[in-house]
């Protein structure tokens, strides 16, 4: 006699895809021969049934719809990105946060903005940085700071939401993923350990039970690529020209040089930053040419 069980794919080790059930209980499961045959592979995030037989072997049956699956590896149904920007080393940087906002923007998943080592900077950097970030604010975009806002971000995750850090390399995912999750390193040196492969390094995905919901420890979004992106789509990624565009004269309107476009009179007038306008025009750019600027390869 079998059973079948809905869960959330939780690791996927060697083979294996580690799965939390809706009963709370863990298991370790191969995949069927049908996913090959369907050019299928389960991720990390991927909500899934599982079948357990007589003998008490699971095995994962069957993939359930997905809202997406973005990053390499891949986490699937990402409900929220908490975007880690550093204040220093690296420097604080309004064109990477703007890369990273238009790019989980054209995903379609939520961003909130976690600033990381402010108590390396002077109080004057930090409230240029505050004062830059309430714009951020203002447009829609949670910003949590380092140290105080760590219980609020656990306790703002929830039930069943799939949460994923991302941010530039060096700016302090694993620092705070073990801040927000304590035992992270144990979990993941424990896995390490028994697969005997030494010290662990996210090169896997994973997801940690956080707050009501899951956090992914992930490699996959330490850099982006915005070409894919259609060029006359990428003013609907930044949130408030997609907001401001209804009073544009002419629809499709791309706030270059059309009369009567809303954008550029709020830009005018200061209610629109000058960088993030300057960001758009500069991705616009990078997009029609088809390549990655130099200074982020």
């Amino acid at each position: 006699m079998t059973k079948t069980e809905e869960g959330t794919v939780v690791g996927l080790i060697a083979g294996f895809y580690d799965v939390e059930l809706t009963s709370g209980q863990r298991v370790r499961t191969r995949a069927r021969g049908v996913f090959r045959q369907k050019k299928q592979k389960p991720a990390v995030g991927d909500h899934v049934e599982v079948q357990v037989d007589e003998k008490g072997t699971s095995y994962l049956v069957k993939i359930l719809p997905r809202i997406n699956r973005i990053g390499r590896p891949a986490v699937a149904n990402v409900s929220h990105v908490l975007l880690v920007i550093s204040a220093v080393q690296p420097d604080f940087s309004l064109q990477l946060l703007d890369r990273f906002l238009t790019f989980f923007s054209w995903q379609g998943v939520n961003v909130s903005i976690y600033l990381s080592k402010s108590d390396l900077i002077s109080k004057e950097q930090l409230e240029k940085i505050k004062t830059d970030l309430a714009y951020y604010q203002k447009i829609g975009y949670p910003v949590f700071y380092e140290a105080q806002d760590v219980e609020k971000i656990i306790q703002t995750i929830k039930k069943g939401e799939i949460w994923t850090l991302a941010g530039q390399s060096g700016a302090g995912k694993s620092t705070l993923l073990n801040k927000l999750k304590k035992d992270a390193n144990q979990l993941t040196g424990a896995i390490s350990m028994s697969l005997n492969r030494g010290k662990h390094t996210t090169r896997q995905v994973q997801l940690f039970s956080l707050g009501e919901g899951f956090l992914a420890d992930t490699p996959g979004f330490s850099s982006i690529d915005l070409t894919p992106i259609k060029l006359n789509e990428l003013c609907n990624y930044f949130v408030e020209f997609k907001k401001a565009s209804v009073k544009c004269k002419f629809r499709g309107c791309q706030h270059l040089k059309e009369p009567g476009c809303e954008v550029k009179l709020l830009l005018k007038e200061g209610k629109i930053k000058q960088s993030r306008y300057d960001d758009y025009l500069a991705m616009r750019t990078e997009i029609s040419e088809g390549r990655i600027p130099e200074y982020l390869k």
